[in-house]
């Protein structure tokens, strides 16, 4: 057969996940990559193969399924996956992923692979602006090694000087947040700019806007927005499952299933990590003690009067909870576990012998009595 008349291999990007459907993005977006030093761009058709002109499709999209042999051998696909689709059916719209290619980024919680930048977008009025709440997403956000901005919206219902309040506020806690208002569109030239020819995770509480952003940005794609409630002034869910959407500019964008507190799940020890205030300190002077958890260590370097540190103690003593949860999980030997009352509050009880205080079973209490009744002579 001729080279130059073979079928090129067809890749795509994985845009949505919904039971074992698999909607796939054709075309050279799939094949985006990083090259040898870690960054996509040049250097990415090294390492990935990229479609020459004759490879182009009449559709853009198949829904596809997993080939068998990657369920074999455990290979999941992800939202954000550059997959290779075989045995396209052009008619009916299907294919099949063969092949799954090495990702550069895995985020659990939202399941995205491939993903660059996550930009957290909070609401500085209707819901109003709670600054622990945002500090818990912050954290969040920056345990994933991702890059990490802020957009605040509903710009349009505070006045200058409070946006210029919290820019000065959030600027010493390590970020520059960006502005919006998808009520009048200030701000979205900024925001559409940093989206550019990027994977990005929209993130954030439900009720500040996130639905409505997408809608601005993606003109026609129309998801369902909801009502903030008045009862509690928290936003309804809208999002029911990740998603990518592709911007008309490049790059994609993930609206994420709305979660009200995100689940702080890194060791006590990494937690410094994930504040951009102790990075600085740290970067500045060292503590005295290597595994110091800036408490009431002498000569500590971070503790000190800057706003977070109390997030921060807070934020501490929940992954030493969770630490030690762990930790008697595994040691069956405990003599206390740690159980979860209501509201998230955690109490210490005994922990009681796994057999001593256990019912015995009907099947064992007959087996037994088959057993006497064998056993005796009659």
């Amino acid at each position: 057969m001729d080279q130059n008349n073979a079928v090129s291999p067809l890749w795509g990007t994985v845009l949505a996940v919904q039971a074992n459907f698999y909607r796939v993005k054709l075309g050279a977006e799939g094949q985006r990559g990083r090259g040898a030093e870690g960054q996509r761009g040049r250097g990415a058709e090294e390492n990935f193969p990229v479609p020459s002109p004759q490879s182009l499709v009449p559709s853009p999209e198949l829904l596809c399924t997993r080939r068998a042999r990657l369920k074999k051998i455990g290979q999941q696909v992800m939202v954000g996956d550059r997959v290779q689709v075989e045995e396209p059916d052009w008619a009916g719209g299907r294919g099949a992923i063969a092949q799954v290619l090495p990702r550069d980024t895995e985020l659990d919680r939202p399941p995205i692979a491939n993903a660059d930048q996550i930009i957290l977008v909070f609401a500085l009025a209707e819901p109003d602006l709670e600054p622990f709440q945002l500090s818990r997403f912050l954290v969040k956000a920056e345990s994933t090694n991702l890059d990490v901005s802020l957009c605040l919206n509903k710009s349009d219902l505070v006045s200058l000087a409070e946006q210029k309040a919290w820019r000065d506020r959030l600027s010493a806690w390590g970020y520059e947040p960006i502005f919006i208002s998808v009520y009048d569109g200030s701000g979205l030239d900024e925001l559409t700019a940093k989206l550019s020819d990027k994977i990005t995770v929209l993130a954030g509480p439900s009720g500040v806007g996130k639905t409505s952003l997408i809608n601005y940005l993606i003109p026609g794609i129309e998801q369902r927005v909801g009502e903030v409630s008045g009862k509690l002034s928290k936003g309804r869910h809208t999002t029911r499952h990740v998603e990518l959407f592709e911007l008309p500019k490049g790059g994609y964008l993930a609206d994420t299933p709305g979660f009200n507190q995100p689940d702080l799940d890194c060791s006590p020890e990494e937690l410094s990590e994930y504040f951009p205030e102790i990075r600085e300190r740290l970067a500045e002077n060292n503590c005295q003690f290597s595994d110091c958890l800036h408490r009431d260590e002498p000569n500590c370097a971070v503790r000190g009067d800057w706003e977070r540190y109390e997030h921060y103690l807070e934020f501490l003593s929940i992954a030493i909870a969770r630490q030690e949860h762990l930790n008697q999980q595994s040691d069956p030997d405990a003599v206390m576990k740690m159980k979860t009352k209501r509201k998230g509050g955690n109490q210490f009880e005994p922990r009681l012998e796994a057999k001593k205080y256990r019912r015995t079973s009907r099947k064992t209490q007959q087996q037994k009595l088959l057993e006497l009744y064998e056993d005796t002579d009659i």
